[in-house]
């Protein structure tokens, strides 16, 4: 597919990785438009680079129904959707600290689907539902990440990222017959605001646990989403882009 002038919905865009996939999307010729919760993000990122976008909620079902309505009625059917919202909210499944036992919180395991999953299935949902209504042949790319084999502290986010990996490969096939293609990222430890809070020598052992020997800088993920992208043949691949290092 070639990116000029091609629109792009891209969720939890308004910060971190999300805002560097629509800065570059745009830089090269592409019509990038976020969806984050944070209006004062969406506000910065609109004075800043001239990128739009809107607060929506997108485990909300009657939310992401009404925005993809009401973007395809303004600006017709994306072309691309990048599914980049996402959430932790860790903890050990069973934690014993002398006398006491706590388990994982209810709250955070539906908290961390809502998002990572529910939100992934809607946002992909309507805008193959506008692709096919309206003959667009697009792309739809899931952020995945490294913790999908497992990762200690993280069942619900690893659970919701397994799961990604599985709707990519059975929407490829799904939508194959529409000129649709899914694909996903699986980042490793990336150089975001995210990571740069983890305790400093929490985050030296994890540098020495990647076999290339540092973090992943944003550019690097972003080249990967502008593949995929203009890359036809590529479907239903889940591409690890983590320096080497397998939980």
């Amino acid at each position: 597919m070639e990116i000029t002038g091609k629109n792009v919905v891209i969720t939890g865009g308004a910060r971190g990785m999300g805002r560097k996939f629509a800065m570059d999307l745009k830089n090269i010729g592409a019509v990038p438009y976020v969806l984050d919760v944070n209006q004062e993000n969406l506000d910065a990122l609109k004075n800043e680079t001239g990128i739009p976008g809107k607060v929506v909620d997108v485990s909300n079902e009657k939310d992401v129904e009404a925005f993809f309505e009401e973007y395809v009625k303004n600006n017709g059917a994306p072309a691309a959707l990048i599914n980049n919202a996402g959430i932790t909210a860790d903890a050990l499944f069973i934690k014993q600290k002398g006398e006491e036992i706590t388990k994982f919180p209810f709250s955070s395991w539906e908290k961390v689907l809502n998002v990572n999953l529910t939100g992934v299935f809607l946002c992909a949902r309507e805008a193959a539902y506008h692709m096919v209504k309206h003959g667009v042949k697009g792309v739809i790319i899931n952020i995945s990440s490294i913790s999908r084999s497992g990762n200690l502290g993280q069942t619900n986010y690893s659970a919701t990222k397994s799961a990604v990996d599985a709707m990519t490969v059975t929407w490829s096939k799904e939508l194959s017959r529409y000129g649709i293609r899914v694909g996903a990222i699986a980042p490793g430890y990336i150089n975001t605001e995210m990571v740069a809070k983890i305790r400093p020598d929490v985050l030296e052992k994890l540098i020495q646990n990647i076999p290339a020997g540092r973090l992943g800088e944003m550019e690097e993920i972003s080249k990967t989403v502008q593949f995929i992208i203009s890359n036809d043949f590529f479907t239903g691949r889940v591409l690890e882009v983590d320096g080497g290092m397998r939980i």
